[in-house]
């Protein structure tokens, strides 16, 4: 116990004097592929610290019957690894994670567990508002239909 405690008192001390917390909410509109490109909108909100980063997100993609393409609903848990802070109104960041998805098609669903890794900019537009632009590859875990899914998105971003 007594050996941990100059971990505590170093990582206390880095949290304290880290420039400040910062969190953001993001609503987005993209497309997701598999087997064909539909309509993809969710959130995402988020935070974090100095380079390290985490966001819940959701996202809704609607079923295609004439393509054969499923509804698909996910729910994740990510970590990002950005710049601390935007490099001339630029914010990379490289990201990953995990949560649960539900597709549907038809009359069949399969709800199950899925990872998904990724990255994107986020682009300083005017105060607090970035656009951000991102793109996920999400391995679906179970019998999906399509266990490997693409998704690109575009979103207004609120930075507080």
């Amino acid at each position: 116990m007594r050996a941990a405690r100059p971990l505590v008192l170093t990582l206390g001390l880095v949290l304290a004097c880290a420039s400040q917390a910062r969190a953001d909410v993001t609503v987005f509109l993209g497309s997701a592929g598999g087997p064909t490109q539909r309509l993809a909108r969710g959130f995402a909100i988020g935070g974090g610290i100095l380079v390290l980063g985490f966001e819940f997100e959701y996202s809704d993609s609607r079923e295609d019957l004439e393509d054969g393409a499923p509804a698909l609903r996910t729910g994740m848990g990510n970590i990002l690894l950005q710049t601390p802070g935007a490099i001339g109104g630029f914010q990379p960041y490289f990201t990953t994670g995990a949560g649960g998805y539900r597709e549907t098609r038809a009359d069949v669903s399969e709800t199950q567990i899925g990872a998904n890794v990724g990255g994107g900019v986020k682009m300083k537009v005017a105060g607090p508002l970035r656009a951000r632009f991102d793109y996920r590859v999400f391995r679906l875990h179970g019998e999906p239909l399509f266990p490997t899914v693409h998704r690109f998105y575009v979103g207004a971003n609120l930075n507080f």
